[in-house]
């Protein structure tokens, strides 16, 4: 499929125009560069012509003199356009890399069920990178190619008309030849760059689960498999390769010909009397210049393929848009936050047909904990990120004193706060670790919370205090210590809402005290929701509510459940809840 000009052109322009003045520059420097490079061959001719007259010595050192200062010239221009050219292509990039990445991150949970995060990285900073070149250089090396093919052109018309429009035909003919070539690779570029994402979303995944791969004994179906995806891609690649290759052989043997034309005509003017040596060394050196602008219009037209293959990539991702739309801005309560479901209904839209939740409805008043029961899959963990709005319910309303459908996702996310066993921890300090790279939350306040957490010993631990190091996944910390941690992440946000899923579910008795400690002082005045499988983990809670086949068995306060002897936590109660939900 052909990338519309319009398209590369609004992209150009959309990321050029914070760097317009270094672009200038660039513009200027590749400029000077023309001028000098057509200025050259004129000094030579000069040189050769004087040389065979027989002029003096100090003539033919001035001219020696100057033909090598405009070459040091030259090449300085070129050096700096380089450097120029280089800045802004990082530059560039890196603005389209942020922005990729803050709309990947703005996407729904969805969108990541069917891309692994190798996929994405390549599809960020390998698809970008290839439009490094086209961002940097692209307009200016066409335009300045362009105008060196002119010039060089003109000053052959000026020498001898016959030569110059033999020239300007074999140039003309070149172009359209090499422009009809123009698509040629873009389909092949962009299965290459495909097969390219797979390859490290494949990677990803294995090196993600290797300690699962080498228990089961996995390999030789994980190696099995990465050589298929490298054969793909050596396949591809190499069919891609050949394509843009026939671009590069159509330029070489076009250069053969005009090179042969132009000696055969040189030689019967020279022969004719009608042009000096100097002169036929002019139109030869000329026309090894027009092989410069024509093999830089072509390189930037086989980049051109390239970035119309990622550009496709990057606009494919540009163009999904998440299902979860930011509210008008409703604001929610202070202090604890209510909850309440109202009929909701969910299903995961590749599971349609199997829904998740199906007609939830309860209420929790503020400051109340429930504990939430069931089996693995009764729709527990949905109802948390339905709270979050990580997905909006397929039927019904969720309301935090408002509908959560009416506030900014940002707003929600800071007034309800989520501590599940699995806490992603960050190579960074632990300062870093706990406010999640808020800069502007002060020590005093860390240290604060550290405290009111009754976890004093547990900092007064870390060799390093606040600047202690972590590393990333949380090596060298226990389950416990990556708990304390999360507890603390949201008492420095003082959420309304607080969800514990599962979060003591791995600790040892002794971690688990000091923990339960501190979730009794994160859940002091805010609503808690409390997801588990063991008995201990809701005895804090004030109802229960429990979960089969996502629908509500059972809720109420949990004394009187208990109470109850025929109410379904009674039995979970008699005869074990961690067995009976199994």
């Amino acid at each position: 499929m052909s990338i519309p000009l319009k398209q590369y052109w609004t992209l150009l322009i959309d990321y050029l125009r914070p760097e317009r003045l270094k672009a200038v520059l660039l513009g200027a420097l590749l400029f000077a560069n023309i001028g000098l490079q057509l200025l050259n061959p004129q000094i030579m001719r000069s040189f050769i012509d004087s040389a065979l007259g027989g002029a003096p010595l100090e003539a033919l050192m001035r001219f020696a003199l100057l033909f090598i200062a405009i070459d040091l010239a030259t090449q300085g221009f070129r050096v700096g356009a380089t450097y120029v050219g280089q800045d802004v292509g990082w530059s560039t990039t890196n603005r389209l890399r942020e922005d990729l990445a803050r709309h990947c991150l703005g996407l729904d949970l969805a969108f990541y069920r069917d891309r692994p995060p190798g996929e994405l990285i390549e599809r960020i900073d390998g698809d970008v990178t290839a439009l490094s070149n086209f961002f940097s250089q692209f307009v200016i090396q066409v335009l300045g190619s362009g105008l060196l093919l002119i010039g060089t052109l003109a000053l052959l018309f000026r020498e001898d008309w016959r030569v110059g429009l033999a020239l300007s035909l074999f140039a003309g003919l070149s172009l359209v030849i090499l422009g009809q070539a123009r698509e040629l690779a873009v389909p092949h570029q962009r299965e290459e760059r495909q097969a390219s994402a797979q390859l490290f979303g494949f990677l990803e995944e294995r090196l993600t689960g290797l300690e699962d791969i080498r228990a089961n004994g996995a390999g030789p179906y994980a190696m099995r498999r990465f050589h298929e995806r490298m054969r793909d891609l050596f396949r591809r690649g190499r069919k891609a390769i050949l394509m843009r290759s026939v671009v590069w052989l159509l330029t070489m043997g076009l250069f053969t010909v005009g090179n042969a034309l132009t000696l055969g005509m040189g030689a019967y003017l020279f022969l004719s009397g009608s042009i000096t040596i100097g002169t036929v060394y002019l139109f030869f050196q000329y026309t090894q210049m027009l092989q410069g602008p024509l093999e830089q219009i072509t390189d930037q037209l086989q980049d051109l393929q390239r970035a119309g293959a990622s550009i496709q990539r990057i606009q494919e991702l540009q163009a999904i848009q998440g299902q979860v739309k930011d509210g008008a801005g409703a604001s929610l309560p202070t202090g604890a936050l209510p909850v309440e479901f109202a009929k909701v209904s969910f299903a995961y839209a590749d599971e349609a047909e199997r829904p998740v939740l199906q007609n939830i409805s309860f209420r929790l008043a503020p400051g109340r904990i429930l504990g939430i029961l069931g089996r693995t899959g009764s729709g527990k963990t949905t109802l948390s990120r339905l709270l979050f709005r990580f997905y909006d319910p397929t039927g019904g309303e969720i309301l935090l004193g408002e509908d959560t459908r009416r506030t900014r996702r940002r707003d929600l996310r800071q007034r309800v706060a989520l501590v599940t066993q699995d806490v992603q921890l960050f190579s960074a300090s632990v300062r870093d670790n706990l406010t999640l790279f808020d800069r502007s939350i002060p020590d005093a306040r860390i240290l604060a919370v550290v405290e009111e957490l009754g976890l004093p010993e547990w900092f007064a631990n870390l060799p390093e205090g606040l600047d202690t190091r972590l590393d990333a996944g949380g090596a060298g910390l226990s389950a416990g210590e990556a708990q304390l941690l999360a507890f603390v992440r949201v008492f420095l946000r003082d959420p309304g809402l607080v969800i514990l899923d599962e979060a003591s579910s791995r600790l040892d008795p002794a971690t688990e005290r000091l923990i339960e400690n501190a979730v009794g002082r994160l859940l002091r005045g805010r609503t808690g929701m409390i997801i588990a499988h063991r008995l201990a983990t809701v005895q804090r809670a004030d109802e229960i509510l429990i979960l089969e086949d996502g629908r509500i068995r059972e809720h109420g306060p949990r004394a009187r459940l208990a109470g109850d002897p025929s109410s379904r936590f009674a039995q979970l109660l008699h005869a074990g809840m961690e067995e009976a939900l199994a």
